[in-house]
């Protein structure tokens, strides 16, 4: 097929659309100065890493400005709305908090003591009549302090453990409630690739953080607290070097917090474009082969890499300008100690004893001081991914739950007008009232709403203007729970859970259901015989690597399901149009079992679905064109008459 883009539409409704996908990626273009720079000389790559640097900064700026109100997409959350987020964690568990901090003060105490202990042996040594029973009685108290403050850490790292992995399990149950709560039609208009990198990578970054990197830095600033009182408790003079430290890497630490969030959150952002751009080359990928797409697919997939890539290094550059000076400024100040402790040992200011105590006093806060450098940089990760998945738990719901229950089972959609972009209605003023226990066959040429029809009655999505009812009261103001045992949605989709087949078929009805109402489901949607052939039955394990299911199997525990949450309306979406024509006639079988007695809407995108349906909407750009049974618009001559016979030849 001919890769030539099209001509330009005057009527498109995006000039320059159609030719988006057959030309340049639909991604943000890098900067020449960041694409070239591989082929620079190293001297070149030297002298331009300033204005590289910079040109990254705007990449992280400019996704960062849009990234808590996206025009489209999942939203960023709020820093502070992180910071309560994780202090009502450890709120909750402020007794194992108190245990870990204080197990920490205990061990970091028990540790300073060693070298006292040492500068009072050395400072009393040379005076002692009695050396050997000081160095024994000295070395008996050391060796009693490390036993101590053995156990003291190991109580510390026990809490710790607790004390993360508990706020971990915390952490990713709101999220996992946060995704279930998500409203469908913000879901939709979010991409796969952004979802599945937020509940995968950022989930992972997030329980590194909450597990790992908080406890060690509570840890680390403790020991590293208490070790500079203890060096200024020793001796004032010997601790100012302590000062040089404390300012580079305050220094450092500014500059890198003001930087990191924006760096970290476009980051991940970055990976979510990536993953994006897979997932629709693979689930489209007879589309793509078909139209001769291959090389434009490679091209945005090699431009989203490229644009990871750039953020990568950014934040790679951004954890060096942390990490060098504040590793360098490390031995420094041991250095300056020794010369100050022999001055002032001359000066008659500090003993020998002092200087070996603050010599030891430094050496351990390099450890403890490098640990807090080192997780603040996986805190900032930590905190840019959890505000990625409290983004989530940001987006404001699509409905308001009302009081008032439906009055009958009478479905009626009134004046809807929808729009899926602001200004561009798909559907106008469309009215629908169903007659309870009917069944109604909405068709339509390819892009004229039917299925956006569907969904609204439905309460998929809320009409931009207009009103869908249920016994008088609004769809959007029922509870989702309830909405769903009153109509539901059925299309081509399903899904099976990890779990028993009991368990995947009483989600609607979980606590009033027994287990002959899964059997008499099952009989209804013909899926008892099978099923009860199974090693155990309706308990037996089925999803990802659980027992197999073939897809008319998995069609049938969906529809047993319906069954279970028994809406009095259903909105038929062509639930069988994917499945092979075989297992599309044990389905339908199934499905006919289920219709019984229910009001019917049936999306017929095939013709032959529509015949038997009491009344037939024929929809054309968004307004309802005709209305009737099968014969009378045959009679009519109109519009359906047309589509059936095209559909017929």
């Amino acid at each position: 097929m001919s890769a030539e883009a099209p001509t330009q539409n005057e009527n498109e409704l995006f000039p320059g659309s159609a030719a988006t996908w057959l030309d340049e990626p639909a991604t943000d273009q890098l900067p020449p100065e960041l694409t070239e720079a591989d082929s620079l000389s190293r001297r070149e790559q030297l002298r331009t890493f300033k204005r590289r640097h910079e040109l990254r900064r705007d990449l992280a700026d400019k996704y960062f400005a849009t990234s808590r109100n996206p025009p489209r997409g999942l939203p960023v959350a709020a820093t502070n709305t992180v910071l309560r987020f994780i202090g009502r964690l450890i709120q909750e568990r402020h007794r194992l908090a108190v245990i870990l901090i204080a197990a920490n003060i205990l061990a970091a105490i028990a540790g300073l003591v060693v070298p006292q202990l040492l500068s009072r042996l050395i400072n009393t040594l040379g005076d002692d009549p009695d050396p050997r029973a000081t160095v024994e009685r000295i070395c008996l108290t050391v060796l009693g302090v490390i036993l101590i403050q053995s156990v003291l850490t190991f109580l510390a790292r026990r809490a710790s453990t607790l004390f993360g992995q508990d706020m971990l399990a915390s952490a990713r149950e709101y999220v996992i409630r946060a995704v279930l709560k998500l409203p469908l039609s913000r879901v939709e208009t979010a991409s796969t690739g952004d979802l599945v990198t937020r509940v995968t990578r950022d989930v992972g970054s997030m329980a590194q953080s909450v597990r790992w990197a908080l406890p060690t830095c509570v840890i680390a600033s403790v020991t590293t607290l208490l070790t500079v009182v203890a060096m200024v408790a020793n001796s004032p003079l010997l601790a100012c070097p302590l000062i040089v430290t404390v300012v580079v890497c305050v220094v450092a630490v500014r500059r890198y917090i003001r930087r990191a969030p924006q760096g970290y959150i476009t980051q991940g952002n970055a990976y979510s474009r990536i993953n994006t751009s897979l997932t629709e080359t693979v689930e489209g990928v007879r589309s793509v082969e078909a139209l001769g797409l291959q090389d434009q697919r490679i091209a945005l997939t090699d431009a989203d890499i490229a644009y990871a890539g750039q953020l990568e290094r950014y934040t790679m550059t951004l954890r060096a300008q942390l990490f060098f000076p504040t590793g360098v400024v490390y031995q420094a100040p041991l250095a300056i100690v020794v010369l100050l402790g022999a001055w002032g040992y001359v000066e008659g200011w500090v003993s020998l004893g002092q200087i070996a105590a603050a010599t030891l006093y430094f050496q351990q806060i390099v450890s403890p001081l490098d640990r807090i450098i080192f997780t603040l940089n996986q805190l900032q990760v930590g905190i840019s991914s959890t505000t990625r998945l409290l983004g989530i738990a940001a987006v404001p719901p699509d409905r308001e739950e009302r009081e008032g229950q439906p009055a009958d089972n009478h479905l009626i959609g009134r004046d809807l007008t929808f729009a899926y972009r602001e200004g561009h209605d798909v559907l106008h003023d469309v009215t629908v009232d169903l007659i309870p226990g009917e069944r109604l066959a909405i068709v339509g040429p390819s892009g004229s709403g039917k299925s956006t029809l569907g969904r609204l009655l439905a309460g998929i999505n809320a009409p931009r203007l207009g009103v869908v009812e249920v016994g008088g009261v609004d769809v959007m103001g029922l509870p989702l729970a309830q909405l769903r045992t009153e109509v539901a949605l059925v299309t081509q989709e399903h899904h099976v859970f990890v779990g028993s087949i009991r368990d995947n078929i009483i989600l609607a009805r979980e606590d009033t259901t027994t287990d002959e109402d899964v059997w008499a489901a099952l009989r209804t949607v013909e899926a008892a015989e099978w099923v009860v052939r199974l090693p155990e039955g309706i308990e037996t394990k089925i999803g990802s690597g659980r027992h197999p299911l073939t897809p008319a199997q998995a069609q049938q525990i969906a529809l047993a399901r319906l069954v279970i949450a028994d809406p009095h309306t259903l909105v038929l979406d062509e639930a069988t149009s994917l499945i092979d024509p075989r297992t599309a006639r044990q389905v339908e079988g199934s499905m006919s079992a289920l219709l019984t007695g229910r009001t019917v809407v049936a999306i017929a995108h095939r013709l032959h679905t529509a015949h038997d349906a009491d009344r037939i909407a024929v929809v054309i750009d968004g307004r309802i064109d005709e209305l009737g049974s099968h014969d009378e618009l045959l009679a009519q001559g109109g519009e359906y008459a047309r589509l059936w016979k095209a559909w017929t030849n």
